[in-house]
């Protein structure tokens, strides 16, 4: 009998069931210092600790998209180690802000389950909060991920898919109320009402990812799946080397948009997200936002509802995104739904 953990495949997984995932981490200023610079993330808020105390953090915060990649890699050896993809998020609500000296742990529950037509591989939806070591949750999203079968004549079981909001309600988010917001050091003058629902911003820059680079990435986050770790595994898949983690897609994506977003600093929430195609070393990763939506929270503080477009060696002054049959563009990579708190 081997020791060793060879991870769920699809038959293993049953709605209800509650995965608690191995390791808890500790994050630290070196966390914030390293993700700095895989991303190149730029945001006041997220970079000087006098900015952030005097919007009301209590300390240099770390990025929610961090803390959100450390809890997503706690439930990978648990749930994505055999997947094919990993296909989508949504509603996901970052709930308390999390400071260096934080533990996090990661506690997932199986909300659905379905077999594809190929009998192969299957789709497992989990609904995962992280939480802190005072047991707070401190973020919690929906994902689904398709993964192998380990016997493709084991029966296909029952059909269950969760009922999913199409976006974070806006009284749902949780968000300072910013009081001192240095616009010159944010940045940019640019504040909530200078952004109109339906305006779209080409981010202009662009970040080519090396090898190195994302599997650092993958590692800070401890995100062991063989599709971004194992090169001689891959060798013999479709692509025939390894994917870079689509989170990592993200990060970029996100640090890129501060060239036009530069006081849109904090995520608030995950609406919904698609990885629409593969990145992989070597490509450029550019970005395009698109407002769908505004809301009020306080007197200080706005949310923007932002589209997020990445695509791979194609600059965005084009806002690629789908064709006229709804496909997407053949070089986008991400399409991803969120909302940002903005000074007012």
């Amino acid at each position: 009998m081997t020791k060793s953990n060879p991870g769920h495949y699809f038959e293993d997984f049953k709605p209800g069931m509650e995965l608690v995932h191995a390791t808890p981490l500790t994050v630290s200023t070196g966390d914030i210092s390293l993700y700095r610079a895989l991303t190149g993330s730029r945001h006041a808020l997220y970079s000087a600790e006098t900015f952030a105390t005097a919007n009301g953090f209590d300390a240099l915060p770390i990025d929610p998209l961090l803390a959100f990649h450390v809890v997503f890699g706690k439930t990978v050896p648990d749930i994505s180690l055999n997947a094919v993809a990993n296909l989508g998020y949504a509603d996901g609500k970052f709930l308390k802000t999390v400071y260096p000296g934080d533990t996090l742990t990661a506690i997932s529950e199986v909300i659905g389950v379905k077999e594809n037509s190929n009998g192969k591989t299957g789709v497992v939806w989990v609904r995962t909060r992280g939480e802190n070591q005072r047991g707070e949750t401190v973020l919690s999203y929906v994902r689904w991920v398709m993964v192998h079968k380990k016997d493709p004549s084991n029966p296909a079981p029952n059909v269950t898919a969760p009922d999913l909001p199409d976006a974070v309600a806006a009284t749902d988010l949780v968000a300072p109320n910013y009081t001192d917001w240095n616009s010159a050091l944010a940045g940019s003058s640019w504040r909530y009402d200078d952004y109109q629902v339906g305006e779209k911003i080409d981010h202009v820059d662009g970040m080519t990812v090396e090898e190195a680079e994302h599997q650092t990435a993958t590692r800070l986050y401890q995100n062991t799946a063989k599709v971004h770790f194992d090169a001689h595994a891959q060798a013999g898949s479709r692509f025939g080397k390894r994917l870079i983690y689509g989170g990592v897609v993200i990060s970029i994506a996100r640090a890129l948009s501060f060239n036009g977003l530069e006081s849109a600093a904090q995520m608030l929430a995950i609406n919904a997200g698609t990885h629409a195609g593969p990145l992989f070393a070597g490509d450029t990763v550019y970005a395009w936002s698109e407002v769908l939506d505004k809301a009020e929270l306080s007197d200080g503080t706005g949310a923007l509802r932002l589209r997020l477009v990445a695509t791979k060696n194609h600059p965005c002054s084009d806002f690629p995104l789908k064709g006229e049959d709804g496909k997407y563009h053949a070089d986008v990579l991400l399409d991803f739904d969120y909302w940002a708190a903005i000074p007012r």
